[in-house]
């Protein structure tokens, strides 16, 4: 009986050096690939970047199957009809212009449909913090992006600004959908530094991020105070239809 214990204490030996055996050799097939070569960290990592960005595309490519043929404007008051009759504003104009052409944004047909989301008064940190709702409420083929305007004239940092809108354009990408950035211009009385800084960053951030690009919401009138409404801030009813021919572009090429 007391031969036992030892048999047992060997036993267990031998279990642990098989198994410490069988942990080595697994850890040599690991760093030494099929045909003897060993495995570097960059090769790895390239792999494991790989197959991130894979899963990445597989993700959007699931996302964009599931939106709807709908467009959502996520602006300020340029785009919320502030001061005009409902309807008479640019995003109401692009709806009647998308049932005209039949422009489909998910290849399966039928007339797209457009929610307005804008909010006169609205900054970009006011819209990346509505746009997840937005977004999973609506499911969108396309987001326009029309913000910006109030952190210029409010004096915000640059900085922030770009980084709200750039959070914008990767989660309506994420979600399926395709962004479009609207840029927007300051006067100079703003500095010139400030302003041209403002007007580079629309094309830059859609540039880097992959976003269609408006450049100027307001082109060929800012200058023309017959279309703006008496506070010379606000577009009136007969610029709506410029307005739209300045989106208009950016949209057309998204659709079928």
């Amino acid at each position: 009986m007391a031969v036992a214990p030892a048999v047992t204490l060997a036993l267990a030996m031998a279990m642990a050096l098989v198994l410490a055996m069988a942990l080595s050799l697994t850890s040599v097939a690991t760093a030494a690939p099929q045909g003897g070569a060993p495995a570097t960290p960059g090769a790895n990592q390239a792999g494991t970047n790989q197959a991130g960005t894979n899963q990445a595309g597989t993700n959007q490519a699931v996302a964009r199957a599931a939106v709807e043929n709908r467009i959502l404007v996520v602006g300020d008051s340029l785009s919320a009809e502030y001061g005009l009759r409902r309807g008479s504003g640019w995003v109401a104009l692009l709806e009647a212009r998308l049932a005209q052409s039949r422009t489909d944004f998910t290849g399966n047909g039928g007339n797209a449909t457009v929610v307005n989301a804008s909010i006169s008064g609205e900054t970009t940190a006011g819209g990346w913090s509505r746009l997840p709702a937005l977004l999973e409420r609506h499911r969108p083929a396309v987001v326009v992006i029309a913000l910006g305007a109030n952190d210029a004239l409010r004096g915000l940092d640059l900085g922030t600004t770009e980084a709200n809108l750039g959070r914008m354009i990767d989660a309506a990408k994420a979600a399926g959908a395709r962004p479009v950035l609207v840029g927007m211009m300051l006067p100079p009385n703003y500095g010139k530094a400030y302003a041209d800084r403002f007007a580079t960053l629309y094309p830059e951030l859609a540039r880097k991020r992959g976003a269609a690009l408006v450049p100027f919401l307001l082109d060929g009138f800012a200058d023309d105070t017959s279309r703006f409404q008496s506070d010379r801030i606000h577009p009136n009813e007969r610029a709506q239809q410029r307005m739209l021919d300045n989106v208009w572009p950016a949209i057309e090429r998204l659709g079928s």
